[in-house]
């Protein structure tokens, strides 16, 4: 039996979903999912996964820690030659956000930029409670957490991945949940489908957990080596890199 989980990190409680996936020789079954998880109920899932996916950045770019410590030291200069745009977009994008839009066409929020960065706060805690419980996390993702991007993931398997979270949409959500059994009837949600169709939320986590079986059984993309030390301080978006189907055990 293999368990990976899924978390869907918002900054507060409230809006946090958890995803439970037990995988053994006759599919995979959601155990459970969990909503308005506190850090401790993370804490704990992830020290009993083999393999966990966060939604949420593991960090922030280079570039943008370089340039507030310049900034606190009163010494900030936009390169030579650069336009402001160019160097502004440098400050925002992690090297795996831009690797994200060049494969898949979709960018992630920016860590730096955007209110994402309140997400990223907190799961620097977690990873810190984790890493003092005893599992250390390597922003790669060779380690027991993977950062992932349920939209890309998605979209890597050809599955519908814009407009399901907008409330006036609700059906795209259903549609969404539709897509995903035909893709992968060896998936049982139990009685957990009607939350998922009900919740975007829940609906991510179990994508963020399906993405961290692709990362467990090597089928997500890793650093190249010459990413790899860039990634070790960003973090690095696990991209599923073979179609949904080869996640299903004996496959």
């Amino acid at each position: 039996m293999v368990l990976t989980v899924g978390v869907d990190l918002a900054a507060e409680a409230g809006n946090t979903a958890l995803a439970w996936l037990d995988w053994d020789s006759g599919g995979c079954s959601v155990r459970g999912i969990d909503r308005a998880c506190e850090d401790g109920m993370l804490v704990d899932a992830l020290m009993a996964a083999d393999k966990a996916g966060i939604d949420c950045p593991l960090g922030w770019p280079v570039p943008f820690v370089e340039f507030v410590a310049a900034h606190r030291s009163g010494h900030v200069d936009v390169p030579a030659g650069t336009r402001g745009r160019d160097w502004r977009r440098n400050l925002a994008l992690r090297l795996t956000d831009r690797v994200v839009h060049e494969r898949t066409g979709l960018t992630p929020l920016s860590v730096s930029a955007d209110r994402i960065g309140h997400t990223a706060m907190r799961c620097a805690a977690l990873l810190s409670h984790l890493a003092r419980a005893g599992r250390p996390v390597d922003r790669c993702g060779t380690g027991v957490v993977v950062e992932v991007y349920p939209a890309a993931s998605l979209r890597s398997w050809g599955l519908p991945h814009r407009g399901y979270k907008r409330p006036e949409d609700a059906a795209a959500l259903g549609r969404l949940v539709d897509a995903l059994r035909a893709a992968a009837p060896w998936l049982d949600l139990g009685p957990h489908e009607s939350l998922c169709r009900r919740s975007h939320d829940a609906t991510d986590a179990v994508v963020a957990a399906l993405t961290a079986r692709a990362a467990f059984r090597g089928l997500a993309t890793t650093p190249e080596a010459h990413q790899i030390e860039a990634a070790r301080s960003e973090g690095w978006i696990a991209l599923p890199t073979s179609p949904l189907t080869d996640l299903r055990p004996g496959a």
